[in-house]
């Protein structure tokens, strides 16, 4: 799981169109599964999959220009796949999902913070699951 700042806003979902498309074209024959959450300029992510696939897959992301300040929250072998229905699922939160989610709102409205949502073991994953149930 980490965390990014984006090189510029994306203020319309379609605009990350072209990103998701690749990340699940990518993912896919990798057997690489994840959800990616955007907010406020920044991103949420998580990768599962085998670890040289996880490993090669984030390799590619850190390189990329569209995001910098790239944090690692957490790096943890895993016995089963919490988002095994996407290769990439995606969720944009802004007020709506402020409003609907009080407890997590703290945590995106300005954006993902890596020092703040680190100092919470399990708060990354627990934002990612939440907003990945409404997902079809």
């Amino acid at each position: 799981i980490y965390v990014s700042a984006a090189q510029e806003d994306y203020a319309d979902a379609s605009e990350l169109g072209d990103i998701l498309e690749a990340s699940a074209r990518n993912n896919a024959p990798a057997h690489i599964t994840g959800m990616l959450l955007y907010a406020a300029g920044s991103f949420l992510q998580i990768l599962e999959g085998e670890a040289s696939a996880v490993e090669d897959v984030f390799a590619r992301i850190a390189k990329d220009p569209r995001h910098h300040g790239v944090v690692v929250l957490e790096q943890t072998p895993i016995n089963e796949r919490d988002f095994a229905n996407w290769h990439m699922g995606f969720r944009m939160l802004g007020p709506t999902e402020a409003a609907a989610n009080p407890a997590y709102a703290p945590f995106f409205q300005r954006g993902f913070d890596a020092t703040t949502i680190g100092a919470k073991p399990g708060l990354a994953l627990d934002l990612l699951k939440e907003f990945a149930a409404n997902l079809r």
